[in-house]
């Protein structure tokens, strides 16, 4: 069963380092449509929730310091699912599905983050550093 948990912890974390990774990557396309979503300072908010997504997800792939990754990640969750899929004010059909799209999915993952509080740490095979 251990094996199991670090593999979905690698699925579960590589998702996340993946999306964070693509905000650095992507930064100039992510910064236009944040801004056209009205997040102020539009750039710095695409570049920290881009570190926050990827330690997040490190902390999630390698265990080490469970918490913090999982406040990272709920810290991004959140607010971004309010903010730039806030399908309940889009007018435009398909936009208004994208966005709810992305809307149920950030919360069906803000739900399977917070789960990870209710497994005691250290998780098993879990890197820990000092």
């Amino acid at each position: 069963m251990d094996s199991l948990f670090l593999i979905g912890r690698i699925i579960f974390g590589g998702f996340f380092i993946y999306s964070g990774l693509n905000h650095f990557l992507g930064v100039g396309m992510m910064t236009n449509y944040t801004k056209m979503k009205g997040v102020p300072l539009p750039r710095a908010a695409v570049i920290i929730t881009g570190l926050m997504l990827t330690v997040g997800g490190l902390s999630m792939v390698l265990g080490a310091y469970p918490k913090i990754g999982i406040a990272l990640l709920a810290g991004f969750l959140i607010p971004v699912s309010i903010l730039m899929h806030n399908f309940w004010k889009i007018q435009d059909p398909q936009l208004k599905v994208a966005d709810k799209v992305n809307f149920t999915k950030n919360m069906a993952l803000l739900g399977a983050v917070l789960m990870f509080l209710a497994i005691p740490t250290p998780w098993p095979l879990s890197v820990m550093l000092w």
